[in-house]
């Protein structure tokens, strides 16, 4: 997409999560990767999403979803208002419950492997060469925490790229980031320079940096990564 399609569609995103019920409670959206450097066209659109837990459950909620579509966790890992108004959009992980992650991702951009919890295809806007992150902390705090683990690790595929822009935060939008990301005016570091701010090695950080290249360039249509720090 165009960098103007691509900072749209953000609105629109930040415009849903700010008035529509979502899975799970927001409370940051942030972009990052092309978009924040005002590349054009936009090869894919990376948006961090930082959500909050659900406090206190609704048991009864959640035994009744699973008891009808054998989806456990409603009403506790996701909304169970949210839930039963869209049954079509819940998502599951391996062991059965709820993903919050998913669920977002089918709510906001749609999810190419996306089905309900009857079973049947659901139909969405999942060619969008949108990717969604998700987690419990901050982006600022993930970026440090995902970089920390991969040096550790050697596991250079989980570096989360931290030139990011704080779109939304606690129901406040940054219109003057909006404008910033239109005209593609944000001055941002070549992404081994900023992994070397955050402390990685020259070396690594280059080395970090053709990883995660190579895993944007395989990727397609529209996809999700939900992270817990």
């Amino acid at each position: 997409m165009n960098r103007e399609q691509a900072v749209d569609r953000l609105a629109t995103l930040v415009d849903r999560v700010e008035n529509e019920t979502m899975p799970v409670p927001v409370r940051e959206v942030w972009a990052f990767g092309d978009v924040a450097l005002g590349l054009d066209p936009v090869e894919r659109l990376d948006v961090y999403l930082t959500k909050d837990v659900i406090m206190g459950g609704d048991a009864d909620a959640a035994a009744a979803f699973e008891a009808e579509y054998g989806v456990k966790g409603v009403g506790t890992s996701v909304r169970a208002e949210w839930a039963e108004a869209h049954p079509d959009r819940v998502r599951a992980s391996d062991n059965g419950y709820a993903a919050p992650e998913k669920c977002l991702a089918a709510e906001l951009v749609g999810d190419s492997e996306g089905r309900s919890p009857s079973g049947s295809r659901t139909q969405s806007g999942d060619d969008e060469p949108i990717h969604l992150e998700v987690c419990n902390a901050s982006f600022e705090d993930n970026v440090r925490q995902r970089l920390k683990g991969a040096l550790a690790r050697d596991a250079y595929e989980e570096v989360l790229d931290p030139r990011g822009v704080c779109l939304w935060v606690d129901g406040t939008r940054d219109e003057e980031a909006f404008d910033r990301l239109r005209a593609g005016s944000l001055a941002m570091p070549t992404l081994p320079a900023a992994l070397g701010m955050l402390g990685a090695d020259e070396d690594v950080a280059r080395e970090a940096a053709d990883v995660l290249k190579r895993r944007r360039a395989e990727q397609e249509g529209s996809s999700v990564r939900g992270d817990m720090v």
